[in-house]
């Protein structure tokens, strides 16, 4: 059989697309990818000043989860005297529920060092979301009334200590 056959030539390809992405620090060049998926991911976006405010910040930890060149996900963690605040948390709308989103969180346990606690705020009516972070220890822990914009939706609070 020739080297290079179709069953080869499959197999290569499989495991191209079914690998794993890559997760690595979010740079100001991300930035334009990071914009539009937020744009597609939330009714109100952060602007593009608010990505750059945190990645300025030596308290940040800002990761991009990749494949290739193309941007997949992204973390915007920040560090509040002595909690982790998860700030913002996006994967593209067609690759969601692959698992991205809880590579970049366990990459972000794993940057902190076990630090803990850590506190974010989620839609209530985001329940994909909410039970994933259920799954990472996170509890509720109360409620912020009317807290988004666009809708006056409540956030609800989680912790993880």
């Amino acid at each position: 059989m020739r080297s290079g056959g179709v069953s080869e030539t499959l197999s290569k390809e499989t495991s191209e697309v079914t690998r794993e992405p890559a997760v690595r620090r979010l740079a100001y060049s991300d930035l334009p990818a990071v914009i539009a998926v937020e744009r597609r991911s939330f009714p109100t976006p952060w602007s593009l000043a608010m990505f750059v405010l945190e990645l300025s910040k030596p308290a940040s930890i800002c990761f991009a989860a990749t494949a290739g060149e193309e941007l997949l996900g992204y973390l915007v963690c920040c560090r509040y005297d002595r909690t982790w605040h998860l700030m913002n948390v996006a994967v593209v709308p067609e690759r969601r529920r692959a698992g991205i989103a809880r590579r970049l969180i366990l990459r972000l346990f794993e940057e902190a060092g076990g630090e803990l606690p850590f506190t974010l705020e989620v839609r209530v009516s985001n329940h994909q979301a909410i039970t994933m972070y259920e799954n990472f220890g996170f509890r509720s822990a109360g409620v912020r009334s009317r807290y988004y914009r666009d809708n006056g939706e409540d956030a609800l609070i989680m912790w993880l200590d």
